[in-house]
């Protein structure tokens, strides 16, 4: 049976305690997995969980930038040790490289870059943000497990422009878990995103129209932010070609700051005739 959205929640907050590991040297950690019921572990936990690797290893700074590859699919029912190799931590950064790991071999890894917050100008060109949609516009993202809203279908049988709007807002939590939170969310609508000019053919294929697989994925962070607070996903898929598609998306307040940016390449293979 699925679990209520209370339960995701409480999954998700369970799976970013991660603990640490000193087998995995020189900075290791342990993360148990999301219960899904999916064959393979969603990638937004492996985003969160680098995240938050990172921030346990740099307390001292946040997360400026993380980039991770996907070697191969990481099993539900195995818990993932994250090993941390640091290359750089000075005043200002710090380099990380995060290699996530199963018994089979590495799972994914990532390179990611923090910063000490500290003051300077600030400037942004971005177009406006529209109102938040109302109530009535609200969806269930599985398994994004917090409230949702978006005034356009993803899943749409005609041929559609790939952008897509989502606007969310997440239960009250620490404010160090926002950057892991926002990470999570960013991996979940880019492919059906690209699939949306694709007459006839929906996320809901997947598996018999097409394959689909994200390759690598970076985020990131210009500003603190509240991912208690409603923020805008505002995505775009300019390309899909030779078996890939790639799209890229802005996080933004109510108030319409610039909070984060996101990239993904994703394996998209059709079936032959698959698309309309």
């Amino acid at each position: 049976m699925p679990l209520a959205l209370s339960e995701l929640w409480d999954d998700l907050l369970a799976c970013l305690d991660l603990r640490a590991h000193p087998a995995d040297a020189p900075f290791g950690y342990e993360g148990r997995n999301q219960r899904l019921g999916y064959h393979r572990l969603f990638g937004g936990q492996l985003l969160a969980q680098f995240a938050r690797a990172a921030q346990l290893s740099c307390p001292d700074k946040t997360v400026k930038s993380l980039h991770a590859l996907f070697a191969r699919a990481g099993r539900p029912e195995e818990p993932v040790h994250y090993e941390v190799e640091r290359h750089h931590d000075g005043g200002s950064f710090a380099t990380l490289t995060i290699t996530a790991r199963q018994s089979k071999g590495v799972v994914a890894t990532a390179s990611v870059s923090l910063h000490t917050p500290e003051d300077g100008p600030a400037h942004q060109t971005v177009a406006a943000v529209p109102a938040l949609p109302g109530p009535e516009h609200r969806r269930d993202l599985h398994p994004l497990p917090w409230e949702t809203r978006t005034t356009a279908e993803l899943d749409v049988a005609g041929s559609e422009p790939p952008e897509f709007d989502l606007w969310m807002r997440t239960p009250t939590s620490a404010a160090d878990l926002a950057p892991a939170l926002t990470a999570y969310a960013t991996d979940l609508t880019l492919i059906g995103t690209a699939l949306r000019p694709l007459a006839g053919l929906t996320q809901h294929d997947s598996g018999t129209a097409f394959t689909s697989a994200v390759t690598s994925h970076t985020v990131w962070f210009h500003r603190p932010f509240d991912a208690g607070d409603w923020l805008l996903l505002r995505q775009h898929s300019p390309v899909l070609a030779h078996g890939r598609c790639f799209g890229r998306g802005d996080v933004l307040t109510e108030g319409g700051s610039l909070v984060a940016s996101y990239a993904q390449e994703a394996l998209l293979r059709l079936t032959p005739g698959a698309a309309g």
